[in-house]
């Protein structure tokens, strides 16, 4: 059955052209789909995206932290991403004293780069696909330890594709010293903030730049100032030569999550049930960071990269429930697998296969919706984090490098953390926990704690603000373990960790759900022959495909797909913090001397600023690079049109555009703002 599979796999992926620009294709396998590439522009070789026998493109792509991509620019190992993945760098060191998210850091030379502990690029050394060799009797675990083995710095895992219908063995060399080069400030990097988040006309030069240091070999190895930038087989080059409506694009990154092949069941899950509550709860947490910030410079600071993290997934999901509501996909959905019944009727093996899916999604949905709750409510209270996290790390050898280590990472915690926004989170939170949670499940221990202080979840919360030791470090490192064993805080972390547990990443993705998955693709496959199945995301390295496109907004409303530097002229506003642009570019805009960055335009000299495309993204993808016809850099991907979010279960082509900055102001920023030609010379040469 295994062996039958694959090759019914390989048959549809040679024989059947993808819907529109549809599609996140395996590298090692892009060779089936290099005919379609062709015909829409693509001018180079299968060997050049993917080889193992010589440097390829996959060579110069990065998974960036585990979350983004990042591409390699330069000999020196120069990686650029989106400003939005190097967030949490910048912002680490940022202070009031020294605000890089406010005016942007560039890095002089070599000696002020500056290091990030924690932070690491992995670069695909291989895949390869392993089913038959685990049908044969061969372990996961044993197939990964061989290939970490085989060089220094390897790690591996063993993917899921098709719901286990294949597993492919990934092997990423790691490298841990990477290194913060330059950001512009926010107010280009993330200009327009969450207002402008999703949207189109975007205006957003959302790009940062990081080096890969490696050892006098050329090897990973953890931070020493002794390292030298590493030498990669292969980078990117970069066009200036500017793009066109119609021309070919290639995103080379690691998408995160798709669920292109869900049951009408899980759409409405997701739709009805999931996104509304997640989007409630982050509402409520969103408006009481919001107002802090406005009211604190130092809070601002400190909560800049957690109100983004909220922030980015919060107004995702709203243009999800709403492309999902305009493309009927439920209904849509329902029909499919009509005729599906249909199809299956007199096929035993498969006649079940939606009865057996519906009553699974029944059986555990209530469970995964409770889990999803508890990780939008109690799992985000730091207090009970810093409390769980400071009584371990007092537990270890005082003269140990692991609790030097423990709180030296405890110590960045509490850098970013405000007592008294805390308390109206944590109080925020448990109200939206208690309005969401029924009451037969509602956890003993936690009604526990708020009856001992009056039943109420502002009197629990006064309480636990105004006796919790772990309200500042120091305070809790002058206390005794048994102390801080009693802390309120500490109490309620114990509650909080009895509810711990690793949630799948859908609700489809249940063991007792995605079991049913497994024959129901095979059989999807076999009903559907005229359908191109590519496997879902699930952050391993994919390539996909389309062109530069506007589209049809609304009825008579096209949006074209290039914005300039006028457009962020227009937008500048002193008075909002995200739309206040430097003084140097509105400068450089009355000047008009752009040199080499300007373009004639309708008439008049601009700079070219964002660019839409078809391609088909998803979170993870931010920060790819966005290829021409020849394989070189012309923009950095980080974005999604609103009405395109629902692309991860239902992909529309009229409508459904990445968004990318054009690589030409992303130049034009780091030599005209942040005065840094040194490195454009670096990424030109």
């Amino acid at each position: 059955m295994k062996r039958h599979l694959l090759t019914l796999l390989f048959a549809l992926t040679v024989l059947l052209p993808a819907t529109a620009d549809e599609g996140m294709w395996l590298p090692s396998l892009v060779s089936d789909r290099m005919k379609e590439m062709r015909k829409k522009g693509f001018r180079l070789t299968t060997e050049d995206i993917y080889s193992i026998n010589r440097a390829s493109m996959k060579d110069a792509v990065v998974l960036f932290g585990g979350f983004c991509t990042g591409e390699i620019v330069s000999t020196e190992g120069l990686v650029l991403t989106n400003h939005h993945c190097g967030y949490d760098a910048i912002q680490f060191h940022s202070s009031v004293e020294h605000d890089y998210l406010t005016h942007g850091f560039w890095a002089r030379n070599r000696q002020e780069e500056l290091p990030n502990e924690g932070l690491f690029v992995r670069i695909l050394v291989r895949m390869e696909d392993v089913t038959d060799r685990i049908a044969s009797g061969e372990t996961a675990g044993a197939i990964i330890e061989a290939a970490q083995r085989e060089g220094k710095g390897y790690r591996a895992s063993i993917e899921q594709m098709y719901y286990g219908n294949q597993q492919f063995l990934f092997v990423y060399q790691q490298f841990d010293d990477v290194r913060l080069v330059g950001a512009p400030p926010s107010s280009i990097g993330k200009f327009g903030g969450d207002t402008d988040n999703w949207i189109w006309p975007r205006h957003t030069g959302d790009f940062s730049l990081f080096r890969i240091y490696a050892n006098a070999d050329n090897e990973p190895a953890a931070y020493s100032p002794e390292n030298k930038p590493y030498q990669p087989k292969r980078h990117f080059r970069v066009s200036t030569q500017g793009i066109e409506e119609g021309d070919f694009t290639m995103i080379y990154g690691f998408p995160g999550n798709t669920q292109q092949y869900i049951t009408s069941d899980a759409v409405k899950y997701v739709q009805h049930r999931s996104d509304p509550m997640k989007i409630d709860l982050r509402t409520r947490r969103l408006d009481i960071i919001g107002a802090a910030q406005e009211a604190d410079p130092k809070v601002r600071i400190q909560y800049a990269a957690k109100h983004a993290n909220i922030a980015n997934a919060w107004k995702k999901w709203q243009g999800e429930v709403m492309g999902l509501q305009r493309l009927n996909t439920i209904a849509k959905k329902e029909a499919y697998e009509a005729r599906f019944r249909a199809w299956a009727a007199d096929k035993p093996e498969y006649r079940h296969l939606l009865d057996s899916l519906s009553a699974a999604y029944a059986a555990t949905a209530d469970w995964y919706c409770m889990e999803e709750l508890k990780n939008e409510t109690l799992r985000t209270i730091e207090l009970a984090t810093l409390a769980g996290r400071t009584v371990a790390a007092l537990k270890l050898d005082p003269k140990s490098e692991r609790r030097a280590e423990a709180f030296k990472a405890i110590e960045g915690l509490y850098k970013d953390y405000d007592a008294t926004v805390d308390r109206a989170l944590t109080q925020c939170v448990l109200q939206g926990f208690t309005d969401y949670c029924p009451e037969e499940a509602y956890p003993t221990s936690l009604r526990e704690l708020m009856a001992a202080q009056g039943g109420t979840i502002e009197g629990y919360t006064d309480h636990l603000y105004t006796h919790s030791r772990f309200t500042s470090l120091e305070a809790a490192k002058q206390a005794t373990i048994e102390e801080l064993e009693q802390d309120p805080a500490y109490a309620l972390y114990k509650v909080v960790r009895n509810t711990q547990g690793r949630l799948p990443r859908n609700l489809s993705n249940v063991k007792a759900i995605e079991r049913w998955y497994r024959p129901y693709l095979k059989a999807l496959m076999e009903f559907d022959p005229q359908r191109a199945f590519f496997p879902d995301a699930n952050m391993t390295l994919r390539v996909s495909y389309g062109a530069i496109a506007g589209y049809e907004y609304a009825d008579g409303e096209y949006h074209i797909p290039h914005t300039t530097i006028d457009g962020i002229i227009a937008k500048d506003n002193p008075a909002i913090y995200d739309y206040d642009i430097p003084q140097s570019l509105r400068d450089l805009y009355a000047s008009k001397e752009y040199g080499r960055w300007a373009i004639e335009m309708n008439g008049k000299t601009t700079v070219p600023v964002c660019f839409l495309a078809t391609n088909h993204t998803t979170g993870g993808n931010s920060g790819s690079p966005v290829l021409n016809g020849r394989g070189e850099l012309i923009g950095i991907n980080f974005d999604r049109t609103w009405r395109s979010t629902m692309s991860d279960i239902d992909f529309d082509p009229t409508l459904c555009r990445n968004i990318a900055v054009d690589i030409r102001y992303v130049l034009m920023v780091i030599d005209r703002v942040g005065g840094a030609g040194y490195l454009v010379e670096e990424m030109l040469r």
